[in-house]
């Protein structure tokens, strides 16, 4: 009983830094607001590196051994705490950078919501071949699950990273904050993926290699 009211927080705790991060980028690092200082990028740029390297070094398989005193079916969870812990972190205490990259306006404004509106469509898509009580840490990993190779796991094969990519660049409203953001986050996850693939390819074998000779690009169609 314990352990199933402790993931179940935990995914509470998940959903709500999800949503606090798009509060924040809606409303908060959307406000305009006069030029800073870089030293202020330098602070964010720290903040969010300790987010990033605690997702890259807790997916380990390494870490993962090191952390054998957590029950396996919490680990998930205990992963996602600490995520989502830190992801409120970068939210309140980002340090302003300020200045405007554009403000768009009128048709090029609508264009610009249709392109986050179709990086929305994407991750939900993604999200809904898998497991989100899962991803929320709620549900422990499924043994013997399959790849995902269809829908729009057969335009990339990270469909959750291009729909990020596309929500965060296609504002019609660029300030310097928002910007910093998308790059520090794309810049991530870029990173990231060699990463996971060699995971996949460990859990998979052959047939993600298959699917990746298949699907030739990996986060952002012709460009990466």
């Amino acid at each position: 009983m314990a352990a199933r009211a402790f993931v179940w927080l935990g995914g509470a705790l998940f959903v709500s830094a999800l949503l606090l991060c798009v509060w924040w980028y809606l409303f908060v690092i959307g406000e305009p607001q006069s030029f800073v200082s870089l030293s202020a990028l330098a602070a964010d740029s720290a903040l969010f590196s300790v987010f990033a390297l605690h997702h890259s070094i807790f997916a380990r398989e390494s870490m993962k051994r090191r952390l054998g005193s957590i029950p396996p079916d919490l680990l998930r969870s205990v992963y996602v705490y600490v995520a989502s812990l830190l992801l409120i972190a970068v939210c309140l205490a980002w340090r302003p950078i300020g200045g405007e990259v554009f403000s768009t306006h009128g048709v090029r404004s609508i264009a610009h919501i249709a392109v986050q509106l179709g990086g929305l469509w994407c991750i939900a898509r993604a999200v809904a071949r898998i497991d989100p009580l899962e991803l929320a840490g709620i549900h422990a990993p499924a043994r013997g699950e399959g790849l995902q190779t269809s829908g729009v796991y057969g335009l990339v094969r990270h469909p959750i990273y291009f729909g990020w990519v596309l929500a965060v660049f296609g504002t019609p409203h660029m300030t310097g904050d928002r910007l910093a953001f998308a790059a520090m986050t794309t810049a991530y996850l870029v990173a990231a993926v060699p990463l996971e693939e060699r995971s996949l390819r460990r859990t998979f074998g052959d047939e993600y290699g298959r699917y990746a000779l298949a699907v030739r690009w990996r986060m952002i169609p012709f460009i990466y």
